[in-house]
């Protein structure tokens, strides 16, 4: 039986909103608290707008003392809290609850230091993902986590979500590259785990954190590892009849032992949504699929890497590859991938993505099967993904005007979901279980899995009021389980939801 802290018991009383906006803009100062309902608007939903609530209040903390002194607020009031940063997620983790005050960092935006000598940067979490590069790439450096929202996205988010990027593959997700973190803990104290350096002795404190999606605290301060910048890089285009060969070329080239910097893939829905909006002028609009394939290292490395993956795309029916290493023409071909999602609205008035992972030697099955689906549910599904480490982002085209849409097309990236699970594969990549999944997370781990998390949860958040509802299937939120807890019948016991 898997115990979730209800944080919605505190849904049930009622909430002296005034006297609660008055306390925290007395400890904060009224310029760090928003509470008029037409400028709230704004913070109703994250990145996956199908989903909206508006807060009550919302505070925008600039130090680890304020972030601190709000959290003690919340648990005064015994009310919930979450975490919001530039509001790019895309699974709902920062979508706000009934009855929340919403921690907004997004004027947590300084770079604390830089330390080339021991390439690392520490940085609040409202810094902009793309700002760190900017900040150490004329010495050399630079950092490697990359959503396709860098330039808005803010990193505080990117170690809630644990995000990814085009440059996963070979140099890892955010995970990889978070050396230590201040927090502010549920309770409103200030811990340190990790440090600065990559290993440190003791429970990796810092690995649970990251990717508990707001779940356990909020970071305050953030240590991240930078890289040197790569001697030489090049990037491959190919492209192909069949989505099919391009996964196949997928897997020759990892295969081969070939370890790109990136491998992305595109279908031919995606190249021309792409092409009307980014004019690239790079991508064949004829293409079943493409490859863009980047290479990275020395030059007589990339060299030769780049003649084998060229070899690999032809053996397996590329009918061309090109090359690119001038740094303006590499920027055009990544142009085109970076826009995917922003394309989108060329083909349909809404969009619903999905984030699963499969492992790489069943791309063609997994994309043959997701066509298939489709069709079933009378849906067109653009596939946008991280080819090199099997993650996938089928955007599924939608209108969502048109009533009971969003139902169905809901079912479909559930039944995406699971065919993942099928595959050997995970529900998410890197864009977070948040409210948009959490019903799936029986489909991939046991009831003692689960219990297990929410001990984690539970030692660390007893009261339940962190990012309340997200990640854990509840009755209340997910009808499978209210299903399941009804056949077994488990009732709430002490406002406390099982399932």
């Amino acid at each position: 039986m898997v115990v979730a802290v209800n944080p919605a018991a505190n849904q049930a009383q009622e909430f002296d909103w005034d006297a609660i906006a008055r306390a925290f803009e007395q400890a904060l100062g009224k310029d760090r608290v928003v509470r008029r309902r037409e400028e709230l608007l704004v913070y109703e939903c994250d990145g996956l707008t199908s989903y909206r609530q508006r807060p009550n209040l919302a505070v925008l903390p600039r130090t680890t003392g304020e972030v601190s002194t709000a959290i003690k607020l919340c648990n005064q009031w015994n009310v919930p809290f979450v975490a919001r940063g530039s509001g790019t997620g895309l699974s709902g983790g920062a979508l706000p609850t009934e009855n929340s005050v919403l921690i907004v960092t997004a004027r947590m935006k300084q770079i604390l230091d830089v330390d080339l000598d021991n390439h690392r940067v520490t940085v609040q979490p409202g810094v902009i993902n793309s700002w760190v590069t900017q900040a150490v790439s004329g010495a050399g450096f630079y950092y490697s986590p990359d959503p396709s929202s860098q330039i808005i996205c803010s990193v505080g988010g990117n170690v809630a979500e644990n995000s990814g990027g085009v440059h996963c593959m070979k140099y890892g997700v955010t995970t990889n590259h978070v050396l230590g973190l201040k927090m502010v803990l549920p309770d409103g104290s200030i811990v340190d785990v990790g440090g600065s350096v990559q290993e440190m002795p003791g429970y990796d404190l810092t690995g649970i954190f990251v990717g508990s999606e707001g779940t356990l605290g909020i970071a305050t301060e953030i240590t991240l590892r930078i890289l040197k910048s790569a001697d030489t890089i090049r990037v491959l285009l190919a492209d192909f009849e069949t989505v099919e060969a391009a996964g196949a070329a997928v897997t020759g080239i990892v295969g081969a032992g070939v370890i790109p910097a990136a491998m992305e893939m595109m279908d031919n829905m995606s190249i021309n949504a792409v092409e009307d909006v980014a004019k690239t002028d790079c991508y064949p609009r004829d293409a079943a699929a493409i490859l863009l394939v980047e290479l990275d290292g020395r030059e007589s490395e990339v060299s030769v890497n780049c003649d084998r993956v060229a070899q690999i795309c032809k053996e397996h029916g590329a009918r061309n590859v090109t090359s690119a290493s001038d740094p303006q023409e590499r920027a055009t071909l990544w142009k085109g991938r970076k826009a995917a999602f922003a394309a989108m609205g060329q083909l349909s008035p809404d969009y619903y993505v999905q984030d699963g992972v499969i492992p790489r030697t069943q791309l063609p099955w997994v994309l043959e099967e997701i066509a298939n689906l489709g069709k079933q549910h009378g849906y067109y599904v653009a596939n946008v993904f991280h080819a090199g480490d099997g993650n996938l982002h089928p955007l599924i085209l939608y209108d969502n005007a048109v009533p009971g849409a969003l139902e169905k097309v809901e079912a479909l990236g559930g039944d995406i979901l699971k065919l993942c699970v099928k595959a050997g594969g995970s529900i998410s990549g890197e864009h977070g279980i948040g409210a948009d999944k959490r019903c799936y997370m029986p489909q991939m781990f046991s009831e003692a899995d689960l219990e297990t998390m929410q001990q984690v949860r539970s030692a660390i958040n007893p009261k339940g009021l962190a990012n309340p509802t997200k990640i854990f299937p509840t009755p209340k939120t997910c009808g499978e389980a209210a299903n399941a807890a009804k056949s077994l019948n488990i009732k709430p016991i002490d406002g406390v939801e099982q399932f």
